[in-house]
């Protein structure tokens, strides 16, 4: 039976219901969004998918809540959320929605379970405190932003609620879309990163078709030994460093000390490479004119970097 209504609570609502809206959605667009928590109405039944509310979680009858005491857990016994249940069962055929390639579509949908659905989950069980972010972004997490829109305290006209759920819905599409066609971009990426490093072979310098996410690649290949990227950037070249940790600043090699926060002519001359035209002060990217400019430019920094650490 076709679905013709989507069923979660009224009132107040939080992140976890309307993310998993975002998805529902997607998958039954014909569906209407019915938020209350009438009896009759949160009663499983062919024709509706209830989540966030009735007590129970029923995959085969189509209810997925989390506030009843035998409340779902994951298999590493963190909770769900309505959010992740909804994810669990539900998210492959959002991904196929959005033509995700079947290939990618377990990697993907993992990737996305763990770093955008799991801290929802945590969230609204109490698991994870927004402060835990740190002082000055606990405001800024997805869920208490997605919140924020909620109608403020004194608005006591009868569509507040609704009308809120409703703009902050297209709100929370954009950022679950977003992230979805970012991680498919990123296993587009590799692909092309693999067969750079190929192409590289034992050289420092990867050179790339065009800007595009490459160091879980290099990292998953064990290209140690390269030190800097080149690719095309519009009509420019840029030249950058590969960062030793995903989540650092540290590079494998920085851009010579010399060209730091150098500019056109001064940074020709310093380099001697015409056609230079910016270098980072924190020296991890610089720019030129052409590919033959940045690639000069890149074995310089090279050089430099073997006679630092002495592998030269």
């Amino acid at each position: 039976m076709q679905i013709t209504h989507l069923v979660t609570h009224s009132g107040g609502f939080h992140a976890d219901e309307l993310l998993s809206s975002v998805i529902l959605t997607r998958l039954h667009p014909e569906a209407e969004i019915l938020r209350t928590r009438d009896a009759a109405w949160i009663t499983p039944g062919a024709d509706k998918i209830i989540y966030d509310v009735g007590r129970a979680y029923d995959h085969a009858q189509g209810i997925y809540d989390h506030h009843q005491k035998d409340a779902p857990l994951r298999d590493d016994g963190q909770p769900f959320s309505s959010f992740g249940l909804i994810w669990k069962h539900y998210g492959r055929d959002y991904l196929r929605a959005l033509e995700v390639p079947e290939a990618d579509l377990e990697g993907i949908h993992a990737s996305f379970d763990s770093g955008f659905v799991l801290p929802v989950d945590l969230m609204d069980n109490g698991a994870l405190s927004p402060s835990e972010a740190g002082p000055m972004l606990s405001d800024l997490t997805l869920p208490m932003l997605l919140e924020s829109l909620k109608p403020v305290y004194d608005d006591k006209a009868p569509e507040a609620e609704d009308m809120a759920f409703a703009d902050a819905l297209h709100i929370a599409r954009a950022f679950v879309e977003a992230q979805i066609r970012r991680k498919a971009a990123k296993r587009r990426a590799e692909a092309q990163v693999m067969a750079a490093i190929k192409t590289a072979g034992a050289g420092r310098v990867l050179e790339l078709p065009q800007g595009m996410p490459f160091r879980s690649a290099v990292v998953a290949a064990g290209a140690d030994h390269l030190l800097f990227v080149v690719h095309p950037r519009g009509e420019d070249w840029a030249l950058t460093g590969i960062r030793k940790n995903a989540d650092g600043f540290e590079q494998r090699a920085d851009l010579p000390a010399a060209w730091a926060g150098l500019t056109d002519a001064a940074l020709e001359e310093a380099s001697g490479v015409a056609g230079a035209k910016f270098c980072h002060n924190g020296r991890f990217i610089a720019v030129a004119g052409s590919r033959e400019a940045i690639l000069a430019m890149a074995d310089l920094a090279v050089r430099e970097a073997e006679a630092v650490s002495g592998t030269a």
